[in-house]
């Protein structure tokens, strides 16, 4: 069997699914890593730095391109084994069989990675398009030129309640997805051993629930005063 026709099998699509996904988990943590600079509460200095090399690096900005095609790549994979299987089932198993055999999240994957995507396109209409389109005001730090993303953020978030509730279901929609999709990703790839699983699901877990919660603070944060 070639490489194209494996690629096209169910398992195929899985370990395709693995690879995306593990690659959008190491993007959350820098993402978090950049955007958790807004907590030094140093009216965005550390933050604007740090978003101007994302923003300017060449290996960046040709990462930032791959990433929109893995980020859609595994959304069209996830949906395709979704209705796949759904096709295959011959009958539908009772409410409470299915729960002893898997955590609800586990099989709502579509559900919930269509609702990152519907959140991901309002975050991105929120600060992509402005810091990479239609441009942003400047700040001057340290006699340089900087977009003050910053104050976009503080923008967006401050004073406004319906953004505040979107960031945050989107968030915990993400939090589902992940305690799922991080060992799921593993496991399939042939990484997650027996003798490792309680660690990995630990450390799962942990990142699952620490990511998407210091995300959520990001707009807290901003919309309760805490920072300004």
């Amino acid at each position: 069997m070639s490489w194209k026709s494996y690629l096209t099998t169910s398992i195929g699509k899985k370990i395709q699914m693995s690879l995306t996904g593990i690659f959008l988990i190491v993007f959350l943590i820098v993402h978090c890593y950049v955007n958790a600079q807004i907590f030094w509460n140093d009216g965005g200095e550390a933050f604007n730095k740090a978003a101007h090399f994302m923003g300017t690096n060449f290996l960046v900005r040709t990462m930032e391109i791959g990433l929109f095609a893995l980020l859609l790549l595994h959304v069209i994979q996830g949906l395709a084994l979704y209705f796949s299987n759904r096709s295959k089932r011959s009958s539908r198993y009772a409410v409470n069989a299915r729960n002893q055999t898997s955590k609800w999240y586990s099989r709502s994957m579509a559900l919930l990675g269509t609702l990152i995507l519907l959140f991901l396109i309002m975050h991105l209409s929120h600060f992509w398009v402005p810091s990479r389109i239609t441009g942003l005001e400047p700040v001057i730090i340290d006699g340089k030129e900087y977009h003050n993303l910053y104050a976009e953020m503080a923008h967006v978030f401050t004073g406004n309640l319906l953004v505040l509730v979107v960031y945050t279901a989107g968030c915990i929609s993400l939090a589902w997805h992940l305690l799922h999709g991080f060992y799921s990703s593993l496991q399939t790839l042939g990484l997650a051993t027996h003798r490792y699983k309680p660690l990995i699901m630990f450390i799962g877990t942990a990142f699952s629930i620490i990511v998407p919660l210091i995300f959520i603070l990001m707009p807290l944060a901003f919309y309760l005063g805490w920072i300004a």
